[in-house]
């Protein structure tokens, strides 16, 4: 017989060395389970995931991205004249539902 699943945890790491910024946490009781996690992407912008899952929905996660990110007009160096000058440009994207819809749902 198994017993009652039970915990919850949380964790952040704010590096200015590296510029590593990301957090999460999480909370299970029984088979329900809800938590997220944040991060800045190397863009600049920050991704935030929230989810819960359980056995009647499966997984089901709300995926944000806010800010814009920031392209740089070029990557590399010593290219011998065949850089790629200009402006880096800049893209958005909003938030996103992703789930599986329980038994039988295909998840994908």
């Amino acid at each position: 017989m198994e017993g009652h699943a039970h915990y919850k945890f949380e964790y952040g790491v704010h590096d200015p060395h590296t510029h590593d910024v990301k957090s999460q946490y999480e909370h299970r009781d029984g088979d329900h389970v809800n938590g997220g996690y944040t991060l800045k992407e190397a863009d600049g912008t920050q991704r935030i995931v929230k989810y819960i899952a359980g056995p009647h929905n499966g997984f089901e996660a709300i995926v944000e991205r806010i800010g814009h990110a920031q392209h740089p007009a070029h990557y590399g160096h010593g290219h011998h004249g065949h850089g790629h000058g200009g402006v880096g440009g800049t893209s958005y994207v909003g938030v996103t539902h992703w789930g599986n819809q329980g038994h039988g749902g295909h998840g994908y």
